[in-house]
């Protein structure tokens, strides 16, 4: 286990129109409002995505097990920005309902908002975590900065 110690820094929320893409979106904002390290919340509708629904095996690196959802779906879901050094990284795991069946994975691509979705971003100061390719296991991880050693 690893961690460091921040504080919440600014709030940002945040409405996504019918048939933006969620992902991209989140990655946009981030951009722009130079957000390195945040935490969000979100709930609506997604009209479709691509899902990570586990791996085939429990292996590392694992191969994952994709689910196209192309139906609507009302989303909640939760997740982290850091950035891949200038790019804003999303890791989003969402419970995604239609017609009282719910799939839940991890969120990833081609995330179509049906109506619209609600986000709260919570920026986090204080940090310094990036999100680079770990190679090891397949992903992209947190990484934390060695701490500073006192004298």
């Amino acid at each position: 286990m690893e961690y460091q110690c921040g504080a919440v820094g600014r709030v940002l929320y945040v409405r996504f129109d019918h048939g933006d893409d969620l992902v991209a979106g989140l990655a946009e904002l981030a951009r722009k409002e130079k957000v390195r390290c945040g935490w969000f919340h979100l709930f609506g509708g997604l009209a479709g995505a691509g899902v990570v629904t586990g791996p085939k095996e429990p292996t590392v690196p694992p191969e994952p097990v994709w689910q196209e959802v192309n139906d609507t779906r009302e989303v909640l879901g939760t997740g982290s920005i850091f950035l891949d050094g200038d790019e804003p990284r999303i890791h989003l795991h969402a419970a995604m309902g239609h017609h009282g069946e719910t799939l839940t994975g991890c969120v990833r691509r081609d995330t179509e908002v049906y109506l619209v979705m609600e986000a709260v971003l919570f920026e986090i100061t204080g940090l310094d975590v990036t999100r680079p390719w770990f190679a090891e296991g397949g992903f992209f991880r947190p990484t934390f900065a060695p701490a500073e050693q006192e004298t």
